[in-house]
C-alpha cells in the first residue's frame, strides 16, 4: 500500500498560459528529493479543468517519464463522462502511470447508483489501480460511505482520497472498512487542516496542497503519525497550520501557485477563469510561508 506524502503537483505555465514542462520536471526532482512518496499529476491543483485533452496526456506522460520509477505516479483521470474517464485512465496505463485518481462526476449530479456504476465500469475497462476522489465542495455530488464500501469490493478500486474534511464521517468509514475486511483499502486525506487527525484515526497518507510548498515537513508529519509519535506530528502540524488556512483563501490552486512563485519554484502563469491571487492576501500568505520555513 502506498503511504505517506503525495504531492498534487501544480501545472507550471508561462505568464501567457503555455505549459512549462521543463519546470514541471524541476518540481518533480525537488519533491522526490524532499521525501514525497508520490506525485499526483493533473488533479485539481494541476488545473485539470483548464487543460485540453492533448495537454492532459502530455502532462501525464512527462511526469511518468521523468519520475522514472523514483516515486509513485498517480494520474488524474476523472471526468463527468464515464467514457472520457475510461479514455484518460487507459492512456495513463499505456504510458506507465502506477495508479489513477478519478474524481466524483461533477455538474450532472448522478445518484449513488450512478456513481457506483461509473467507477465500477472504469475499473472493469482499465486494469490500473483506481483511487476514488470525493470532493463534494467542488462536484456537488457526494460519494456516500455506503457507496465507498460497495466500491471497495470491486477489483481494481484500491482507495479513496477524502476531501470532505468530515472527521466523524472518516472515522465511521475506517471502522466500516475494517469490519468488512478491507484494511488494505487505502485512505488519503485531501483536506490539509484535518489531515493529521485523519492519519491518527487510521488514514494511510495525504494528498496535500500544503506539500506543494512544504513537502519535507508534510512527509515528516506523516512518518511521525505512522510510528505513533503524536508529539512530533503535532509539533510539525502546528508550524503548518497557517499555511493550511492561507493556501485556501481563494480557490485552489490560485494561492499555492502564487506562493510557489514567491519561492522561485514557478512563474506566475495561471489560466482563466482562475485569476491571480488578490493583493489583500499577499502579505498574510507570505507570513504563513515564513512561519513554515518556506521563505526567509
Amino acid at each position: 500500500m502506498l503511504t505517506g506524502c503525495l504531492v498534487p503537483i501544480v501545472t507550471p505555465m508561462t505568464p501567457d498560459g503555455v505549459l512549462d514542462l521543463a519546470t514541471l520536471r524541476n518540481l518533480i526532482d525537488w519533491y522526490i528529493a524532499n521525501d514525497a512518496a508520490g506525485i499526483v499529476v493533473v488533479g485539481t491543483t494541476g488545473e485539470s479543468p483548464t487543460v485540453d485533452f492533448e495537454e492532459h496526456h502530455a502532462l501525464i506522460k512527462a511526469t511518468v517519464d521523468h519520475v522514472a520509477g523514483r516515486a509513485h505516479v498517480m494520474a488524474g483521470t476523472g471526468s463527468n463522462s464515464t467514457a472520457e474517464a475510461i479514455d484518460l485512465a487507459a492512456y495513463a496505463k499505456k504510458v506507465g502511470a502506477d495508479s489513477c485518481l478519478s474524481v466524483v462526476p461533477y455538474y450532472n449530479k448522478p445518484s449513488q447508483e450512478g456513481l457506483y456504476r461509473h467507477f465500477r465500469t472504469i475499473a472493469e475497462e482499465v486494469d490500473l489501480p483506481l483511487v476514488l476522489y470525493n470532493v463534494p465542495g467542488r462536484t456537488v455530488a457526494d460519494l456516500a460511505n455506503d457507496t465507498v464500501l460497495r466500491l471497495s469490493q470491486v477489483p481494481g478500486i484500491v482507495g479513496l482520497k477524502d476531501a470532505t474534511g468530515d472527521i466523524g464521517r472518516a472515522t465511521e468509514l475506517i471502522k466500516a472498512l475494517n469490519e468488512a475486511g478491507k484494511k488494505d483499502f487505502a485512505l488519503y486525506s485531501g483536506d490539509d487542516i484535518t489531515s493529521l487527525a485523519f492519519l491518527l484515526l487510521g488514514g494511510h497518507g495525504v494528498i496535500s496542497v500544503t506539500a506543494c510548498v512544504a513537502p519535507q515537513q508534510i512527509a515528516a508529519m506523516c512518518r511521525a503519525a505512522a510510528r505513533g509519535d503524536i508529539a512530533k506530528a503535532r509539533a510539525l502540524n502546528d508550524t503548518l497550520l497557517p499555511l493550511h488556512r492561507k493556501l485556501f483563501v481563494e480557490g485552489n490552486p490560485v494561492p499555492v501557485k502564487w506562493a510557489m512563485a514567491q519561492m522561485g519554484l514557478i512563474s506566475a502563469g495561471i489560466r482563466l477563469p482562475l485569476a491571480p491571487l488578490s493583493e489583500s492576501f499577499h502579505e498574510p500568505l507570505r507570513q504563513a510561508l515564513r512561519a513554515a520555513g518556506c521563505l526567509a
